[in-house]
């Protein structure tokens, strides 16, 4: 067993393809719409065959209320791993996104946390090699 598809809402499905793709460089993987219904997925260019990142439109009241409360929490919605934290921070935040956290030292690994612009926080993480 392995897991496939996660889902991430976003209040904005355009906004978040191209952020998901032009600012941290996922590549779109699937865009199928049926009336006002979209499938929409970006996957990770090292591994396009890999898990796939559902941009789900937070359309649904619990959805919404689900986004609102992790984000006033100041949680993260998804967690992407990184072998060089620092320069993928350096590389997004010339792409114009808006980090809430510059790469950190914490436990066990160095995370920096920023918008998509979508009503998400997105953590990405370096785990500490020893």
């Amino acid at each position: 067993m392995k897991i496939k598809l996660t889902t991430i809402y976003v209040d904005d499905q355009d906004k978040a393809l191209r952020f998901y793709t032009e600012v941290l460089g996922f590549t779109k993987k699937a865009d199928v719409s049926q009336g006002p219904f979209r499938w929409l997925t970006v996957a990770s260019p090292e591994e396009p065959d890999g898990t796939e990142l559902q941009l789900a439109l937070n359309s649904n009241p619990a959805a919404q209320a689900y986004q609102q409360a992790i984000f006033q929490q100041s949680q993260p919605a998804a967690m992407f791993f990184t072998d060089d934290v620092k320069g993928d921070y350096e590389r997004i935040k010339a792409n114009g996104a808006e980090f809430t956290m510059a790469p950190t030292d914490v436990t066990g690994s160095t995370i920096a946390m920023l918008s998509d612009t979508c009503g998400n926080l997105i953590q990405l993480t370096q785990l500490v090699r020893y």
